[in-house]
């Protein structure tokens, strides 16, 4: 039985441009780790690509699609700001994009072979980065918003409402591409988050020499300013800061979102 997947095949050869056999015999020379297959490509003579792989892949462009009731996210990443903006990198994001909100993930396996392309002739590491894909159900919108600079998507946002407009579904991923959530409510926080920034800001204010009777309703104070920061439904609204975005939302219901912004 082998110790990879077609999947870290597909991986493999993104990330280092080789043919899908020279991919295979280096994970199954390897066992299936894939820094160790990326090595074996190097001692046979493959280094070319190989080496493309250990570059930082630091640029890029994100995609967004919305195709019926799938909306995608699609981050390809690239080492330089040049290539990033080039009009066949981008295209490609796009290509990428429209393909999982149709198909799902496993479509980018059959744009294997662009990606190749693309990494030969542009001579850099090329990879892609992260892929996101929301369905929205019965009585659920889904929709996306995309920020573009320099000619290519650098902020891109999905979001499915239940109960809601496309109008308010619009505004909300206008909103989480400026203020930047990390989770939809305070119990969605790891817990292992909030204790490790609860027995911070107890210790600062300890230092600050706050009373020892007023410490806990200054730290929490601090931690409802911390999580107001995080939890999309306690931000402030950016369009109106004396609303937070539960207020915006009224009856409407948050399903899901995501976002993916370059370099972040």
């Amino acid at each position: 039985m082998a110790a990879y997947s077609a999947r870290d095949v597909q991986q493999l050869r993104r990330a280092t441009g080789v043919g899908m056999l020279d991919a295979k015999r280096a994970l199954e020379e390897s066992e299936g780790d894939p820094e160790a297959a990326v090595q074996w490509l190097r001692v046979q003579g493959l280094a070319g690509a190989a080496k493309r792989a250990d570059r930082e892949a630091s640029q890029g462009a994100v995609a967004v699609a919305r195709i019926d009731d799938h909306a995608a996210i699609v981050e390809l990443r690239c080492e330089t700001d040049f290539v990033a903006k080039s009009q066949e990198f981008v295209g490609l994001a796009e290509e990428m994009a429209a393909s999982v909100a149709s198909k799902g993930e496993e479509a980018l396996d059959g744009l294997a072979d662009e990606i190749d392309r693309l990494r030969t002739s542009l001579k850099e590491n090329i990879s892609v980065g992260r892929v996101v894909r929301l369905e929205a159900g019965e009585g659920e919108i889904a929709d996306t918003y995309l920020h573009q600079q320099a000619g290519r998507g650098v902020n891109g946002v999905a979001v499915v409402l239940r109960g809601g407009t496309s109008e308010l579904a619009h505004e909300l991923a206008l909103h989480i591409a400026s203020a930047r959530p990390q989770y939809l409510r305070r119990e969605d926080v790891p817990q292992e988050e909030v204790d490790r920034e609860r027995a911070t800001i107890e210790e600062i204010s300890k230092n600050e020499g706050k009373p020892e009777a007023a410490l806990g309703k200054i730290v929490e104070g601090r931690m409802n300013g911390w999580f107001k920061e995080r939890c999309l439904l306690e931000q402030s609204y950016v369009r109106d800061e004396k609303k937070k975005v539960v207020d915006l939302l009224g009856s409407a219901e948050v399903v899901a979102f995501a976002q993916v912004v370059i370099g972040g």
